[in-house]
């Protein structure tokens, strides 16, 4: 879910995520985005001058490995520079390979030389570091020493509900990110124009026009080079979703409320397994969608006019614009419509959504220094902070646009200035922020911009409604930490059940039924353990129903955040 994009057309050239993280900031007191004054930047929580403290931390940042060779590295650059200077904290910047975060955290903090402060969007790591008891918990630290954020939780209260743990107590920090579409359904509107055929609303339309994709020649060419769907990567869990399901062949599947009990889906992933055999077997997928693991094959193919519809990652953002740039260079008579998951015998959900609050923060329990930790957290979650970290300077990077947003002034500067300091905002909200929205930067008098907006448009319809939820007791972020002999269970099982067993039932024919592999998934899941882990799935439900943020509350909130 976060990452940054580069368009390849002239629009607003700011940092962004496309399909789980956006960045934030764009209206506060100081509406120039200028630099706070050293007298702002030097207040301490209860705003008084702290001249006589001097408060040194170190703080955790993902290293991507593009930072400009000119603008240093990811621990020292212009931006460390900036924020050590504003924030009157003395911080030291630790780094973090992106690729791997877990395997460097685990090392430090087993030297006991782990960051002050860690930055992780990977909520089982977070997890793990609760388990064994190495972070600090926050709320006498915020009660007692904070302004901003204090103000910030009051204001929010549902972060409180996110970041505190089985004891009670909060460990992690937020921020609101807004819901929105992740993964979307792109199907060629030319290619059902040209079949007289209407976009599936059901999962048996769906197959008859993937059918009709693959056989019917609908780029018109006489040659059967066309496939109706991808099966790889999103668009596999397009297809599982449509069934209420959800799984990852590493192990990430999920539970469901059934009559006030927290169960597993296996009649949901027997149906969408069965379904993929069925479009397997038909010859409607590609047969090596295997091999196209990270989905880039499909995507290749759906720009080329070799595919009717496509699960795009990212879709409704850059990586969306970018495959549709892509579409019309080769086809510029090609017509895209992003359009609901069609409905199955389970109901009517959505693919992935990012959500709507992440937590993104969390304290060493041996910082020498918390009150700095506090301070500085304070001082990210400033709006001035924000908007200068996603934007920049005023009248350097960017100017007043007509839409009220900030407009870059010079792309190719802010390329090399800006574009890589995404993960020193991971504490901003672009939930509050219209400016933040991918929308928003794309330009309304440029034809091809125009009709993606309008995508943009229909992807928020289809995606992003309670009448349409995420088939999830709640978002998968949200999942409760759970102990680690538990976890362990879980993680043991889970990528030999939908790694191994479902993928050979998708692919086996005749030789292995669906039927026989929904038997060798739950016996492999009985043999690890896997009623355990059932078990405390409910008893946590049963505890926690009253206070946890489930499904209902994600809609709710996205709801409140529109007023």
């Amino acid at each position: 879910m976060d990452g940054r994009w580069k368009k390849t057309v002239s629009i607003l050239g700011i940092a962004m995520v496309s399909a789980i993280v956006v960045l934030a900031g764009c209206s506060n007191d100081n509406s120039n985005g200028s630099a706070p004054t050293n007298e702002e930047n030097n207040s301490g929580a209860n705003g008084q001058q702290e001249e006589q403290t001097k408060h040194e931390i170190s703080v955790s940042i993902y290293d991507r490995g593009n930072v400009p060779s000119e603008e240093g590295t990811i621990e020292d650059n212009r931006w460390t520079e900036w924020l050590v200077e504003n924030s009157g904290i003395d911080a030291s910047f630790v780094a973090i390979p992106r690729s791997n975060p877990a395997e460097k955290l685990n090392t430090l903090f087993a030297s006991g030389s782990a960051p002050d402060v860690i930055f992780e969007f990977n909520a089982t790591i977070r997890n793990q570091l609760y388990n064994q008891k190495q972070l600090m918990p926050l709320d006498d630290l915020i009660e007692q020493n904070s302004s901003e954020y204090k103000e910030f939780l009051n204001k929010y209260p549902i972060i409180r509900k996110l970041t505190a743990k089985s004891d009670g107590q909060m460990y992690e920090f937020g921020r609101i990110s807004g819901l929105n579409p992740n993964v979307v359904l792109m199907v060629r509107e030319d290619w059902l124009e040209k079949l007289n055929l209407d976009a599936p609303e059901t999962t048996d339309q769906f197959f008859e026009i993937a059918r009709a994709f693959t056989e019917d020649d609908p780029d018109g060419n006489g040659v059967g080079d066309t496939f109706g769907m991808a099966l790889s990567f999103a668009s596999g869990m397009a297809v599982d979703q449509m069934f209420g399901s959800y799984h990852e062949a590493t192990g990430d599947s999920t539970w469901v409320i059934e009559n006030d009990k927290l169960v597993r889906q296996w009649d949901r992933i027997q149906a969408a397994m069965a379904f993929e055999k069925k479009l397997y077997e038909a010859g409607i997928v590609d047969k090596d969608f295997i091999a196209d693991k990270n989905g880039d094959k499909s995507k290749q193919d759906f720009i080329t006019g070799k595919l009717g519809m496509i699960g795009m990652a990212g879709g409704s953002g850059a990586a969306g614009l970018q495959a549709y740039e892509s579409l019309k260079q080769n086809d510029p008579d090609a017509k895209v419509i992003i359009i609901p998951l069609p409905e199955s015998e389970f109901g009517s959900f959505t693919a992935n959504v990012t959500p709507p609050v992440q937590t993104t923060g969390i304290v060493n329990a041996r910082a020498e220094d918390p009150v700095g930790v506090m301070k500085y957290v304070d001082f990210l979650v400033k709006q001035d902070t924000q908007k200068t970290l996603a934007y920049g300077f005023q009248g350097t990077h960017w100017s007043q646009g007509t839409n009220g947003c900030p407009k870059a002034i010079d792309e190719a500067k802010n390329k090399q200035e800006l574009s890589w300091n995404i993960d020193f905002s991971m504490l901003s909200s672009p939930g509050l922020d219209a400016c933040s929205s991918f929308k928003n930067s794309l330009n309304p008098t440029d034809p091809l911009e125009q009709e993606f907006i309008g995508l943009i448009d229909a992807a928020e319809e289809a995606y992003i409604s309670p009448d349409r939820p995420i088939p999830l007791f709640t978002h998968q972020v949200y999942f409760p930490a759970m102990p680690e002999d538990i976890d362990q269970i879980r993680k043991s099982a889970e990528p030999n059940m939908f790694g191994n067993i479902y993928t050979k039932a998708v692919i086996g024919g005749s030789k292995y039924s669906v039927e026989q592999a929904m038997q060798d998934m739950q016996t492999a899941w009985k043999q690890a353990g896997g009623e355990k882990v059932d078990e405390w799935f409910d008893n946590w439900y049963q505890e926690n129903k009253e206070t946890a943020v489930l499904t209902k509350d994600i809609y709710e909130l996205n709801e409140a955040l529109k007023q």
